[in-house]
């Protein structure tokens, strides 16, 4: 082998590492501020907005939903598609568990405000 391949097939194995690095820091450097605990999300909400965005929920069919919502504003949580709602107060927490029983994407929002806080996909 010469020392222009060496060259080359070093510079494949550098260039592989750094995408495979990349990609892992990136999936663990999600914009969501949700955190998940045992099984079960928190959304936190300031000012009426999701912080760090709209969080991202995946279950497969069957399985239990699981988050729970901390707001510093007075609001409706509507779950769409299951059309699960729930108020919760200012400074206060809402619970939601159910189980996933419908395939496809679903939004929750602040009724009100139509401010959507998540997204959940149900896989078959």
């Amino acid at each position: 082998m010469n020392s222009n391949t060496v060259r080359a097939a070093v510079g494949a194995v550098i260039v592989i590492v750094a995408v495979v690095l990349l990609i892992v820091l990136e999936s663990n450097n999600s914009d969501s501020s949700a955190t998940t605990t045992k099984g079960v999300t928190t959304i936190v909400i300031e000012n009426g907005e999701p912080v760090g965005g709209i969080a991202q929920l995946t279950y497969n069919k069957g399985e239990e939903v699981r988050f729970v919502v901390d707001s510093d504003v007075s609001e409706e949580v509507h779950m769409h598609g299951y059309d699960i709602m729930k108020d919760v107060k200012a400074g206060g927490s809402v619970s939601f568990d159910f189980p996933a029983t419908i395939e496809g994407v679903f939004e929750a929002e602040l009724e009100g405000r139509k401010e959507q806080i998540l997204e959940l996909t149900v896989n078959p």
